[in-house]
């Protein structure tokens, strides 16, 4: 698909560089992208808290109608396709090569089963080798993609901060779910609230609350026993 077409997703328009065309895979419509969805991204050496709370936030959120975009990596991406798909959820993964090659190939039945009900997308041509360079650009593509990023999990060095920032750089809201103080593997997470680029998301109430309709899917305050 290229810049004008009906199937165009027009949120990666707002990217400085924005790609010159789109390969897709799948029956999803990328257009409803614009309107209702969220990246969800994290660490691929992921712990099972992480795993566990990117698979519920992900069935959830798609549950309540957002497509839920993920780059198909080991860990939290993995993780939140899975939800998606457990609730029969809109779920588009972006890859680093082309669509019709799986990466990581242990991923080939998870990559199948986004293609058979959602979408897999690249900017780059079938046959294409997904090299480092390439992730960065697919990272760019995840963040303009939808209307704002949740980061489950990241290091101070993970890629998903590079995702979260190009989102934060595009006006998109950024939440991050929280995790032990002790656990370096939540300290990218932590360290993007206190630098203001964030804000801590724990369910998806708060999600949909950040993403939603404004002023009207108002996550509740939480209060103790009166």
């Amino acid at each position: 698909v290229c810049p004008g077409d009906p199937a165009w997703p027009e949120g990666v328009d707002d990217l400085p560089h924005p790609p010159i065309c789109l390969w897709v895979r799948g029956p999803g419509d990328l257009t409803v992208l614009a309107l209702r969805s969220v990246s969800i991204v994290g660490s691929r050496s992921s712990t099972r808290y992480g795993e566990m709370m990117a698979n519920d936030l992900a069935a959830g959120v798609a549950d309540r109608g957002f497509g839920v975009v993920s780059g198909a990596a080991f860990g939290i991406d993995g993780a939140a396709h899975r939800g998606a798909l457990a609730v029969d959820g809109f779920t588009v993964a972006v890859l680093a090569g082309g669509v019709e090659r799986a990466y990581p190939v242990a991923h080939s039945r998870l990559i199948e089963a986004v293609a058979e009900s959602g979408a897999v997308i690249s900017e780059v041509a079938p046959g294409s080798a997904p090299t480092r360079p390439r992730f960065l650009l697919r990272n760019r593509l995840i963040a303009a993609l939808t209307c704002g990023t949740v980061v489950v999990e990241a290091g101070l060095r993970s890629g998903s901060l590079n995702t979260a920032r190009t989102a934060a750089d595009l006006g998109r809201p950024v939440g991050v779910v929280p995790g032990p103080v002790t656990s370096m593997v939540s300290a990218g997470c932590h360290q993007a609230s206190r630098d203001g680029m964030a804000v801590l998301v724990t369910d998806v109430a708060e999600i949909i609350d950040l993403l939603g309709a404004y002023g009207s899917e108002a996550a509740p305050r939480p209060r103790g026993p009166s």
